[in-house]
């Protein structure tokens, strides 16, 4: 196999930045998922700038990238138009004593590309507007337990849902107990929550799909099952929407939820996420109604208009352009390309890939086909060596076939690698420790 370019393996100025960020940040990072502990250890650990589907760290190298900002980049790193529309709106001001105009326009423009949605609240992150979302449902049915789909890995990074993980120190008992799970794809386990816990649920919250699709009416039998015992059936679309469909998966398998969540793709990355549902529910957190008030969502930054504008820019390219259909096509073609590498060199029991080919994640098996993080680890060192980072293997509108056709060849010399490791051992290969989950008890 010929080597796709010169290994990149110079990452010091990032090591010494990384001993620096410890010192001044816990974790080094204001996000988990972006953490040292997420990469193997010769990695960059710093990006400077990106265009398009390629980022520079600040060491100078350059990497095809597929992780787009948590899969928040889904047009492109500084994508001119949104950025453009950003910066016009930003000359005027980007946060005022009363509301701006645009408050309105961006709503109105959301809540065309969403069937049902009535009323929406805007936020700056998917945490703010999923706990909103819980609030609400508790507010409106007077219940307490919330109910969350286990295989599901993040919905907000506030107790209700930071409780139920390994990583749950600083949350009282009293209020982790006021969380139950259910299983994606099995109406038996929600049939049985209801049971075990009559008239107590509040809400049920998944995402549409992760990495299947929802069989045999899921959906609609689990809001089925939610409305039969007065509770309110949440979709959290924050990674689906604007990538899945343009209206969110609940758009895509023709299902109305109560309230949904957006955020990530719909600004390109700008800080923008959106609480939307029915007025019978959102309204309560408004003005004009006889009940109680809900502390909905009130956040200083929560409408900046620049922010604002970034959406509207966004959505209105994604109305133009076949930005989904792209993001198909591509993950298709690259999914194509790694499964005929797999196929090749035997790895199926070991490497492969899951989820829709706009929204690609892989796993890593060891020699007795067990999740590995030392793989993990080591698949990451050989594609970053290769010019690639790829925590998951998300495609944006970006990425053209020259990125696919690049990370297809490069993946197939990382798992040569990998093929060998199986027979001869990780720690021969692996430069360091594993990678780790975010959510563990210790470090």
């Amino acid at each position: 196999m010929t080597q796709t370019a010169e290994l990149i393996t110079n990452f010091s100025r990032s090591k010494a930045l990384q001993q620096k960020s410890h010192a001044l940040i816990p974790g080094g990072a204001h996000t988990y998922a972006k953490g040292d502990d997420q990469y193997p250890e010769n990695a960059p650990g710093f990006i400077v700038r990106g265009k398009g589907s390629h980022v520079w760290d600040v060491d100078g190298n350059e990497f095809i990238e597929y992780g787009m900002g948590l899969r928040s980049v889904t047009l492109g790193h500084a994508y001119d138009p949104v950025d453009e529309a950003a910066y016009r709106q930003m000359r005027q001001g980007i946060n005022f004593t009363r509301p701006a105009p645009i408050e309105v326009e961006c709503a109105e423009k959301l809540l065309s590309l969403i069937p049902g949605a009535e009323m929406v609240k805007f936020a700056k992150n998917g945490s703010d507007v999923t706990t909103a979302a819980i609030k609400l449902a508790r507010a409106y049915t007077g219940r307490d337990l919330v109910a969350i789909c286990v295989d599901h890995p993040f919905f907000s990074v506030d107790d209700w849902f930071i409780g139920h993980t390994a990583m749950n120190a600083g949350i009282p008992t009293a209020v982790q107990q006021l969380t139950v799970t259910f299983q994606y794809n099995n109406l038996d386990s929600v049939r049985t929550l209801f049971a075990q816990y009559p008239g107590q649920i509040a809400c049920l919250i998944m995402e549409p799909e992760k990495n299947d699709p929802p069989a045999d009416n899921f959906l609609h039998e689990t809001r089925r099952l939610c409305h039969e015992n007065g509770a309110l059936f949440i979709l959290d679309e924050i990674i689906t929407g604007f990538r899945h469909h343009l209206g969110g998966g609940q758009t895509l398998y023709n299902v109305e939820p109560d309230l949904s969540t957006f955020g990530k793709a719909m600004a390109n990355g700008f800080s923008v996420a959106a609480l939307v549902g029915k007025k019978e529910f959102m309204q309560r957190g408004g003005l004009y109604h006889d009940a109680e008030r809900v502390f909905l969502l009130s956040t200083t930054y929560g409408a900046e208009t620049h922010a604002l504008a970034a959406a509207l820019a966004t959505m209105q390219i994604y109305e133009e352009e076949p930005v989904i259909a792209h993001l198909h096509r591509q993950g298709e073609r690259l999914a194509h390309g790694i499964n005929a590498i797999v196929d090749e060199l035997n790895l199926g029991d070991y490497f492969g890939l899951l989820g829709k080919p706009c929204n690609l994640v892989y796993y890593t098996r060891d020699e007795q086909k067990q999740p590995s993080q030392a793989y993990r680890a080591l698949f990451m060192q050989e594609t970053i060596k290769r010019g690639l980072i790829l925590p998951s293997l998300i495609i944006s509108y970006s990425h053209n076939d020259a990125d696919v056709d690049h990370t297809v060849s490069a993946i197939g010399e990382a798992l040569a690698v990998y093929r060998l490791a199986l027979a001869e051992g990780v720690e021969k290969y692996l430069d360091g420790r594993p990678v780790k989950p975010v959510f563990r008890k210790h470090n």
